[in-house]
């Protein structure tokens, strides 16, 4: 699994745009970055038995040689791809696009609950969720933000905080991430002056399996 991108002083500098952003508005923010969304590794097993089945045709078709070496050719072929599709890089190439984004996105919402974001007063919670190895971002917001705020608010935001992704500037994306979201909840909610801080201001790095 790819290692966190995270150094502690990203970790310090995403914290205080956080809390930055939070003292604009009545609004609640959370950023969860996720190494992968799913480990994929049952895709791994699919492709090497692929492969496997698809072993000895030649062998059948152009040579006299027994089964029993036919089978150990094609027993070979499933273990030799059957430990190369488990290697990271290569496992997360064999799966299909869709289903990548498929599966970040269902990480995401699972997170928006997870995070208790739908507990807030007003309803006022914001999930910005990035997955690294999907290379997927997307920002979630709770009720009763879409009540004033449409969904395509939120394009920008994602599109600019993937280009940062790509280029490796994973850190300034999601400061600049942070501030828009920020910039778009002071407008609709104001601080108050009974504001609470009701959920927490750090990063929050997941592994594959969901866990910190």
């Amino acid at each position: 699994m790819p290692i966190e991108p995270f150094t502690p002083e990203d970790r310090a500098a995403i914290a205080a745009a956080i809390s930055r952003a939070e003292e604009t508005t009545s609004g609640e923010i959370v950023v969860v970055a996720a190494i992968a969304s799913d480990g994929y590794r049952s895709f791994g097993l699919l492709w090497a038995a692929l492969f496997a089945l698809a072993a000895p045709i030649p062998f059948i078709v152009a040579t006299k040689w027994p089964v029993q070496y036919i089978y150990l050719i094609q027993l070979a072929v499933f273990l030799v791809f059957g430990i190369l599709f488990q290697l990271d890089r290569v496992r997360y190439l064999l799966v299909p696009p869709s289903i990548k984004r498929a599966r970040a996105h269902q990480r995401a919402v699972e997170q928006f609950l997870a995070q208790n974001m739908h507990t807030t007063k007003g309803r006022t919670g914001v999930l910005i969720y990035v997955s690294f190895a999907e290379h997927f971002a997307e920002v979630i917001a709770d009720d009763g933000i879409y009540r004033k705020v449409p969904p395509s608010a939120w394009e920008d935001i994602v599109s600019e905080l993937t280009g940062h992704l790509g280029r490796g500037t994973a850190t300034k994306g999601f400061i600049r991430a942070i501030e828009a979201c920020g910039e778009i909840l002071a407008k609709h909610f104001p601080p108050g002056s009974a504001a609470e801080n009701e959920l927490p201001n750090h990063l929050i790095v997941l592994d594959a399996y969901g866990r910190p």
